[in-house]
């Protein structure tokens, strides 16, 4: 009796391994940190977005921070990419007739030519439709920085697109009534919505250039692929 316990403990052991493998396995290839702006309250009442909806919130930026993972075989550690975009409507309005967009998308210009097609092609992956009509690709030093989980991020690609956000706080609700109205553009992890002290687009490509400051337009967080 003894020994046939100790063989069945050897084989639950063995599954309990077995189960531990096929989790690594299934672990994120690809994770880091991620920030995104429009030029509209993404954070905010009804009231507010039945206000602004077409009227703005047509421009959007995303941006990622790969820490650590490949994409396509290739390593991205430490490299990003900005993704600027310019739509014929408010940016995640789901009763949008068209969601046509155009983009812009800037990489890290300390990336090589295999890095730099792995993160167009990145990017294209978590950007899905809005990325279907990219009118340029730039290289460019890209400096991003998220503070945490305190909604604080710092993002400036060359002198072509900047970001700068604060945690939000009870001076920013303007109803009471106030959600995450529209929600990320892309799969997070996690994001948290943020007040927008800077932002600008003075770029070329999409038609127009634009500052959107002093909103409760950005999420900061963090993805995993």
């Amino acid at each position: 009796m003894r020994n046939g316990i100790t063989a069945s403990g050897i084989f639950l052991l063995s599954v309990g391994l077995a189960v531990a493998s096929s989790v690594d396995v299934a672990s994120p290839r690809i994770q880091g940190k991620y920030v995104e702006v429009r030029t509209a309250d993404v954070w905010t009442g009804p009231c507010f977005a039945n206000g602004e909806v077409n009227l703005v919130g047509k421009e959007g930026m995303m941006a990622w921070q790969v820490e650590h993972g490949d994409w396509n075989g290739v390593e991205l550690d430490g490299l990003k990419v900005v993704v600027v975009l310019r739509s014929d409507s408010t940016l995640g309005d789901p009763f949008a007739r068209s969601r046509k967009a155009r983009s812009v998308v800037l990489v890290d210009s300390s990336a090589t030519n295999e890095q730099s097609e792995a993160l167009v092609s990145f990017a294209k992956s978590m950007a899905g439709n809005l990325l279907n009509d990219i009118v340029a690709v730039r290289s460019l030093p890209i400096e991003m920085k998220v503070a945490g989980e305190s909604g604080v991020a710092f993002l400036k690609a060359g002198d072509q697109a900047e970001l700068r956000t604060r945690p939000l706080n009870h001076h920013d609700m303007y109803c009471g009534n106030e959600i995450v109205y529209y929600p990320p553009l892309t799969a997070v992890s996690e994001a948290k919505p943020a007040y927008t002290l800077a932002y600008r687009f003075d770029g070329a490509g999409l038609g127009a250039t634009w500052s959107c400051p002093l909103k409760r337009s950005a999420f900061v967080g963090t993805f995993a692929r």
